[in-house]
């Protein structure tokens, strides 16, 4: 049976990190105060420092190439939009919207490869369907229950139903798809990527049941949860702004497990949830405005998993 969580993951140390114009065509948790570029960099880099000392203190093995300023890649902090990692061995290249993110595949893969555990790597390269603006981000537009194989999509912009479809095709997954929403500016928009409203845990799952508008769909995702043994934590389109759902479970090399989280999202979860979450994991968080605010992610989307 697979395991949910890995106990080697992937952080790419941010050289030059600010608002992505690009990204922010469609994600609308991104914010932009014109402060200093180097002022914004110099931050988000303490941000990630602090984050991965607090994760390697625990046992977890961090691989954290350093990027470098040019080419621009504003967004290499989050790495999990580019590939996906199975315990099978394969590995997943993601067709990506910004066009400036398509340049972290080859700034890094050489680093991913070298540390996946599998001996055999088979590679399923979906980055030719960036030139028919078809684009499946990852562990963003994917939350992936590994253990009874099944793959939850929010279906946007940035995760194409057809492309949603092959995967599970290539990789033996159930494809669970439906539509989530924000609200902005009195309008009813996509969320960009399914890991901001929802996570999955080993025992636990998070999700915004009313950012899913249509009551069919909603049903169909509770009822997955449910029916694949997980207790599920509701959070509030509020919490969901404050990343609340932008969790990851990971193990240390001793299989004790951890829930990491900002702490931003950490404050916005109630003491009733926190006691769920601690029933089988301990509660790592740390805070990184500077990479919410400016990135529009959280730790979710700053940790990419190694099997």
């Amino acid at each position: 049976m697979s395991s949910q969580c890995t106990n080697k993951i992937l952080m790419v140390k941010p050289s030059k990190f600010h608002f992505n114009e690009e990204t922010a065509l469609n994600n609308y948790y991104q914010k932009n105060d014109n402060n200093s570029l180097n002022l914004i960099q110099e931050k988000a880099l303490l941000e990630f420092n602090n984050l991965v000392e607090a994760i390697k203190k625990v046992g977890v093995t961090v691989i954290t190439p350093e990027d470098t300023p040019i080419p621009s890649t504003p967004d290499s902090i989050f790495p999990n939009n580019w590939f996906i990692s199975e315990p099978d061995g394969k590995l997943f290249l993601c067709p990506m919207f910004a066009e400036n993110r398509r340049l972290e595949r080859i700034k890094f893969l050489g680093t991913l490869i070298d540390n996946i555990n599998c001996k055999n790597i088979k590679l399923l390269n979906f980055t030719k369907f960036e030139k028919e603006n078809l684009f499946l981000e990852g562990t963003g537009a994917l939350v992936l229950d590994r253990v009874n194989k099944i793959a939850y999509g929010s279906l946007s912009k940035r995760c194409d139903k057809e492309l949603f479809e092959a995967f599970t095709k290539e990789t033996g997954y159930k494809m669970v798809a439906f539509h989530s929403y924000q609200s902005i500016n009195s309008q009813r928009l996509p969320i960009y990527h399914t890991n901001v409203m929802m996570a999955l845990c080993s025992n636990f799952a998070i999700l915004c049941k009313d950012s899913i508008d249509n009551l069919e769909e909603r049903e169909m995702v509770i009822n997955s949860l449910i029916e694949s043994g997980k207790k599920i934590i509701y959070i509030t389109e509020d919490q969901t702004n404050n990343f609340a759902g932008n969790v990851i479970q990971i193990k240390n090399n001793k299989g004790d497990l951890f829930t990491l989280m900002s702490e931003r999202a950490y404050r916005a979860f109630s003491a009733e949830d926190i006691k769920i979450i601690e029933e089988n994991s301990t509660i790592i968080f740390s805070s990184i405005p500077t990479i919410e605010n400016y990135g529009g992610g959280s730790v979710r989307c700053m940790i990419s998993e190694i099997f």
